[in-house]
């Protein structure tokens, strides 16, 4: 009899998860969220052209030519590595100056399908590994940052000094690149003193089809710098199962379908929400919609945007089309069609000046609210997500003890400090919490 009644649980459960899984869409996860405008969408059609062009043998003569040119021309190209000069340890990548933009900009590729070493960098991860500014990250892509600004900082900081405080800092990178490039930004934006006091307001991220690399409080902490895309059902933002574990259990499949359904079955939101180990997608999402629930074919693109704490894209979409929106082609394609029609809206309905100001107003309210909202959901031991903590002492100390222009910075160095720091502050803020509730 008892055997009888858990099997009709089991079934029940099942029944439910794959009703639920079927009927998900992608538009589902950002139906709530506004529209975003062209001025700040309109860089990331380009810069997905600037990281497909890492992916180029040749620039000269593109296998891949976007429908635009790219953006890169040979007297502006700084430097190109490759595997050969990366050695694993980070994905190829290039770095270009755009004097039409006034933009510096890193770009990173993606992950190569017949690299180890990719798979090293993007397996090399468990839940709770990496800890960095009172949060959590991903480890393998966290190394892989580390050693990108130790060979390439002296570079960037060279370029905007020769061009000038007009000119901004972007690093940008796909699928495996994106988490380099975001990580890389978080570590860069912390100190800002090793570029010459550069402002924050001057460095951008953008992470196209991103893997989750850093905790919740992190992705919420840095919406102001790193923004990141998702084409409609991109499985790889999607994926909250460590993926060493797919991996691993590839041979074993039916069983990791039966877990992730028994889990998502009976696993509150709320639950997963608190657990600070948990790693998202970083920063300010902007999401590409195209197909919608029962209709069929694809649909004039339009592009949401917002700082989401609660339904950060948390189940994967069974669709046919998850692994394409994860192409760089197919998502440079789409966003350039989503920012011409876009363009074309605001055209025929262009808003004044004043309503112009209250959106940019909205953004920064929007992301303070969003801080606030991850500060009450995090864990009461995890340092609290604010511009006043022990970052800006490390930075304020590293300055007074030499200058950035008189000797190169090391980034492991100061990474170990950020992080030895931060880990003292955890420590004494969760002996507080024990001698409180011990004395109550």
């Amino acid at each position: 009899m008892s055997g009888g009644v858990v099997e009709c649980l089991f079934c029940l459960g099942c029944t439910r998860w794959a009703y639920h899984r079927c009927t998900l869409t992608g538009s589902s996860d950002s139906e709530l969220w506004p529209l975003a405008s062209s001025s700040d969408f309109s860089p990331i059609p380009r810069l997905c052209r600037a990281i497909l062009a890492v992916y180029e043998p040749d620039l000269s003569h593109p296998r891949w030519p976007p429908s635009i040119p790219y953006p890169i021309s040979t007297p502006h190209l700084s430097k190109r590595a490759s595997y050969s000069d990366t050695h694993g340890r980070c994905p190829p990548y290039l770095i270009y100056t755009d004097p039409t933009h006034r933009e510096i900009v890193l770009a990173i590729r993606g992950l190569h399908l017949l690299r180890n070493s990719d798979y090293s960098l993007l397996l090399d991860d468990r839940p709770g590994l990496q800890t960095l500014d009172g949060g959590f990250v991903h480890h393998g892509l966290f190394k892989a940052a580390v050693w990108l600004l130790n060979r390439e900082a002296p570079v960037l900081r060279r370029l905007l000094r020769e061009h000038g405080p007009e000119f901004n800092l972007v690093l940008a990178g796909h699928s495996l690149g994106a988490g380099v490039a975001a990580l890389a930004t978080l570590l860069l934006v912390n100190h800002l003193d090793r570029f010459d006091g550069l402002p924050r307001s001057r460095v951008r991220c953008y992470a196209v089809a991103p893997p989750r690399c850093m905790s919740l409080n992190l992705a919420v902490k840095y919406a102001d710098v790193i923004h990141s895309l998702v084409l409609q059902d991109d499985f790889l933002p999607r994926t909250p199962t460590p993926l060493q574990y797919i991996f691993s259990s590839i041979f074993c499949l039916p069983c990791l379908l039966c877990f992730v359904c028994m889990r998502d079955t009976f696993t509150s939101e709320e639950k997963k929400l608190k657990d600070p180990r948990r790693l998202y997608a970083p920063g300010r999402m902007f999401h590409i919609v195209e197909r919608k629930f029962c209709r069929c074919g694809r649909f004039p693109p339009e592009v949401r945007t917002a700082i989401p704490v609660e339904g950060r894209f948390e189940h994967i979409v069974l669709s046919c089309s998850t692994t394409s929106d994860h192409q760089i082609i197919w998502i440079e394609r789409e966003a350039q069609k989503a920012l011409d029609r876009m363009k074309e809206n605001e055209e025929t309905t262009s808003p004044p000046m004043h309503q112009r100001m209250n959106r940019i107003q909205s953004f920064e309210e929007e992301h303070k609210l969003a801080m606030k909202k991850a500060v009450g959901l995090s864990k009461p031991h995890v340092v609290a997500v604010s511009e006043e903590n022990s970052t800006s002492a490390i930075i304020k100390n590293e300055a007074s003890s030499c200058s950035s222009s008189s000797q190169e910075t090391d980034w492991d160095e100061l990474v170990e400090k950020l992080i030895d720091s931060n880990e003292m502050e955890n420590v004494v803020k969760k002996n507080e919490i024990d001698s409180t509730s011990g004395n109550s």
